[in-house]
C-alpha cells in the first residue's frame, strides 16, 4: 500500500482533553473490567520544566499501592508503562531541593484494555497544559498483517503553541516538496488519526495551512519496521531559523529531527595565558574560519573573554587563531564540526609540559633544581551549550582549564546555607579539560573549588551563586589568575546566548 494511496485526514479535536485545573483525589475501587492491560506513557514538552515524575496510585478494597516512575526530562519520553485495566489516581510532579515531589497536576484515569494513555506536559511549567490522549494499541492480528504487508503506523501531534494550523506533507527520500503529498493537518494539541504507510525512507515537510511555503524539511527518516509512531511537532529552541522540530516517539524511545538546512552557532573563549614562549602574544587573539565569509569572525578578543555568537551553515570547519598584535599563528588546522541546529562554545587554552629528551623520567639532568626545558601546546576544547530553559533547576557545566603538576582535578562543592563542605549534597569532580556538569535546584550556594595536594585540601576559589526562576544554565570556568590571592579564579557565565 503506497503512501500516495492514503487519504488526507484532519482530526478536529484531540481524543481526550484534560483541564489543567487541579482535582481533589478520591479513593477508587477496582474497575469491573480488569481482564486486560493498558499503558501510560509520559512525554515532557515543557521547555521550562525540570524532570517530571509520574506517580500512579491504586486503591483496591483495603489495599493501596503507589508507584513513582523515573523522571522525564524536557523532550524525553517514558517507555510504555503497563498496568492492569482499572482506575488509578495519577500525579505529575518535580523534585525540589529536598527531593520532595512538588505537585503540578493530578487526575483520576481509567486504563482500558489495549489502550495507551499518552500524557503530554506542555507550555510553562508554572501553569502547565496537560493533554491526555487515548490511543488504541494494535492487536496481534493487526501487527501480523502490518508485518506481512510491510507497513508502519504513524500519528502526528502539534504541540507548538504558536502554530495554530499546520499542513504535513510526505515525499519519498529521492523526491522534493514538488512531489510531496498532503497527508495530515493539525492545529495546536490536535492528534491526527492513525495512518499506515509502506516501510521505506521518507522526508516530511511542514507549511502553514493552505500555504506552499515550506517552513520545515526533515532529513531522510527511515521506517524499516511494522511499528507504531507518534511524531510530535514542537518549538525549536536551537540555533536554526526554522521554528519547528520533530520528535519521533516509538514505544520506548524518542528521536529528534531538525530542519535539514538548519544553521548552527558557535562562540569562542580566549583562555590562552601569556607565556615567555609566546613573545608575540599579548593576551589578544583573532579567529579565522575557512569557508566563512568575512573571516576573521572574531578580532582582538582578550584573555578571559567570550566572543559574540557566530551564526553559520552547519558543516566541518578549519579554524585558526592568530595573535592580534602581529597576526602570527598560534593555532592552525583545528577541526570544528557544527551539526545542524547546534550551539557550541570553543575554549582555547595553553598546556605546559616538561621536556624529557632521553626518556629517563628526569627533567632536571644538570641537577640545578630547575626543569631543563619546557614546551607549550595550544589547544581547543569544543563544548555543546545547553538549550534547556528550566525555571526550577539549572545545569552547571564545569570547565577546568587549570594545568598543574600537583593536581589534575578539582572538586567543586555547592554548599547551601545549612551545610558545610563536608555535608554538601551537591558536588562534582572537574578533571583537567574534561567538561562535567551537575543540575542544581534554585537556591543560594557558596561555591568552593578545592584541589587535593598530598594530604592538604587547597581552596582554589570561593564564590557565591544564586539560582532562581530567571537564571540560565551556566558555565563555571576554572583557570589560573596571577592577580588572584590564590593564583586561580572561578567565572560563572551563561551557556546559551541570543543569536
Amino acid at each position: 500500500m503506497s503512501y500516495k494511496t492514503q487519504l488526507s485526514k484532519l482530526l478536529k479535536t484531540p481524543l481526550t482533553y484534560t483541564s489543567i485545573a487541579l482535582l481533589t483525589l478520591t479513593g477508587c475501587g477496582s474497575s469491573d473490567d480488569d481482564s486486560g492491560t493498558g499503558y501510560f506513557q509520559l512525554y515532557n514538552s515543557s521547555s521550562t520544566a525540570p524532570a517530571i515524575y509520574l506517580t500512579v496510585d491504586q486503591y483496591d478494597d483495603d489495599d493501596y499501592s503507589e508507584s513513582t516512575h523515573t523522571g522525564i526530562e524536557y523532550t524525553s519520553v517514558s517507555s510504555r508503562l503497563q498496568y492492569d485495566s482499572d482506575t488509578y489516581d495519577i500525579e505529575l510532579a518535580w523534585k525540589d531541593e529536598d527531593y520532595d515531589l512538588e505537585l503540578i497536576y493530578e487526575d483520576q484515569l481509567t486504563i482500558q484494555d489495549d489502550v495507551l494513555k499518552f500524557i503530554v506536559v506542555a507550555e510553562n511549567i508554572k501553569e502547565p497544559n496537560v493533554q491526555i490522549y487515548d490511543i488504541p494499541v494494535r492487536d496481534d492480528d493487526e501487527k501480523d498483517d502490518d508485518d506481512d504487508d510491510d507497513l508502519f503506523n504513524i500519528r502526528f501531534l502539534n504541540i507548538y503553541l504558536e502554530a495554530s494550523n499546520l499542513d504535513i506533507y510526505l515525499s519519498e527520500s529521492d523526491e522534493t516538496f514538488n512531489e510531496a503529498e498532503l497527508i495530515a493537518q493539525s492545529s495546536y494539541t490536535e492528534l491526527t488519526e492513525n495512518q499506515k504507510f509502506d516501510q521505506d525512507d521518507y522526508i516530511f515537510y511542514l507549511t502553514a495551512a493552505g500555504s506552499n511555503e515550506v517552513l520545515f524539511t526533515s532529513s531522510e527518516i527511515s521506517f524499516p519496521y511494522a511499528s507504531e509512531y507518534i511524531v510530535v511537532i514542537r518549538e525549536n529552541k536551537g540555533a536554526g531559523d526554522s521554528p519547528y522540530v520533530m520528535d519521533r516517539i516509538a514505544t520506548s524511545s524518542i528521536t529528534e529531527y531538525v530542519d535539514h538546512d538548519s544553521e548552527a552557532a558557535f562562540r569562542i573563549y580566549n583562555g590562552i595565558v601569556e607565556h615567555e614562549l609566546l613573545p608575540n602574544y599579548n593576551s589578544s587573539i583573532d579567529l579565522h574560519v575557512d569557508g566563512v565569509d568575512d573571516s576573521p569572525e572574531v578580532s582582538a578578543l582578550s584573555f578571559g573573554e567570550f566572543s559574540d555568537s557566530i551564526q553559520t551553515a552547519f558543516s566541518d570547519y578549519n579554524i585558526s587563531v592568530l595573535a592580534s598584535e602581529d597576526n602570527s599563528p598560534l593555532i592552525e588546522n583545528h577541526l570544528l564540526t557544527l551539526n545542524a541546529n547546534s550551539d557550541k562554545t570553543v575554549f582555547f587554552y595553553l598546556t605546559e609540559d616538561n621536556v624529557d629528551e632521553d626518556g629517563d623520567g628526569d627533567v632536571d639532568e644538570d641537577g640545578d633544581g630547575y626543569v631543563d626545558e619546557i614546551e607549550i601546546t595550544l589547544n581547543s576544547l569544543v563544548v555543546d551549550n545547553s538549550q534547556n530553559e528550566s525555571i526550577y533547576t539549572h545545569q552547571i557545566n564545569v570547565i577546568n582549564l587549570i594545568d598543574h603538576d600537583d593536581f589534575s582535578s578539582v572538586n567543586v562543592y555547592f554548599v547551601k546555607s545549612d551545610e558545610i563542605v563536608d555535608t554538601a549534597e551537591n558536588s562534582i569532580t572537574a578533571s583537567y579539560i574534561v567538561p562535567n556538569s551537575i543540575s542544581l535546584v534554585n537556591n543560594s550556594y557558596s561555591v568552593y573549588a578545592i584541589a587535593k595536594v598530598d594530604s592538604s585540601d587547597l581552596i582554589i576559589s570561593a564564590s557565591e551563586l544564586v539560582l532562581n526562576d530567571e537564571s540560565k544554565d551556566q558555565f563555571l570556568i576554572l583557570e589560573a589568575d596571577e592577580a588572584s590571592a590564590t593564583g586561580y579564579k572561578a567565572t560563572f557565565t551563561e551557556q546559551m546566548v541570543n543569536h
